[in-house]
């Protein structure tokens, strides 16, 4: 974790042996032009959480990204570090307040890009703007991104339009805080920088690469219980292979995503009520 008295980040730029495991949120070993993410929240210790496991985790430990959770606590005030206070005209529950968090992000802002296109800050808030996979590549182009988790009611909103903060949702419900948002987004974001997958190709073929979900996927056992694989992934034509993939996947996107098939039709010039077929 870390605060204004300590600057501490994860990943590590040269590899270290040793008999005794290693602890991710531990180490202290600082990666030079990695893609890095900044999490202000007031639980440090959410983490790296799942962002440590599996090729997430791998890529941090091997420091093809940088981690650095800021705990916003330290940044409060008076002797219990408060943090929040009670919402301006009244109502129900508690406001994170702007002179803690402008603090946070000070300090978060330290060695970073002053322009937002290099270095995006990213609220997690449910009347944010979508979160979409071409805002995740336009993310892992950067040079990192400070994300900033709520809590309780939400954030000044001053402190919002004094920073330029970019208000982001994953959806249409609400989280009882931003970390676990945060850490989906970093996983969506970290997953596109070159290395960190291996097989660059997964990721041309995935759903929301072209507008379009992605075809069904199949796998030994050719027969099980009384389904069968579709014989023309067993036929090796490929080009009949890749065919049947994109007819999948049209029909799937067209059925379940009206939305992604009308932005996908009109990448295309054709019309979304046609191909009645589908």
């Amino acid at each position: 974790m870390t605060g204004p008295d300590k600057p501490r980040s994860h990943g590590r730029l040269q590899p270290v042996v040793s008999f005794q495991p290693r602890d991710l949120m531990a180490d202290s070993r600082t990666v030079v032009g990695a893609w890095r993410a900044k999490v202000i929240t007031l639980f440090p210790q959410a983490f790296p959480g799942t962002l440590g496991l599996s090729l997430t985790g791998k890529a941090l430990d091997m420091g093809l990204w940088a981690l650095d959770p800021i705990d916003l606590r330290s940044f409060g005030e008076g002797k219990h570090r408060n943090v929040d206070d009670t919402p301006a005209g009244g109502g129900a529950g508690m406001v994170l307040r702007a002179d803690v968090m402008a603090r946070a992000l000070n300090f978060a802002a330290q060695g970073t890009p002053a322009d937002r296109a290099r270095w995006p800050v990213l609220y997690l808030s449910p009347r944010g703007r979508p979160f979409t996979q071409a805002r995740a590549r336009d993310l892992a182009t950067s040079a990192g991104v400070t994300l900033i988790c709520g809590r309780f009611e939400g954030l000044d909103q001053r402190v919002i339009d004094h920073f330029g903060v970019e208000e982001v949702s994953l959806g249409d419900f609400v989280l009882t805080g931003g970390e676990i948002a945060a850490q989906a987004l970093i996983d969506a974001t970290v997953r596109l920088i070159p290395r960190v997958l291996g097989n660059h190709a997964s990721i041309e073929e995935e759903s929301f690469s072209e507008d379009l979900l992605e075809h069904p996927q199949y796998t030994r056992p050719a027969s099980w219980q009384g389904h069968d694989i579709p014989d023309i992934l067993l036929s090796g034509d490929h080009g009949r292979i890749a065919a049947w993939r994109r007819d999948m996947a049209e029909r799937l996107t067209k059925e379940r995503r009206p939305d992604l098939w009308r932005a996908y039709c009109a990448r295309h010039d054709r019309d979304p009520d046609g191909d009645q077929e589908l």
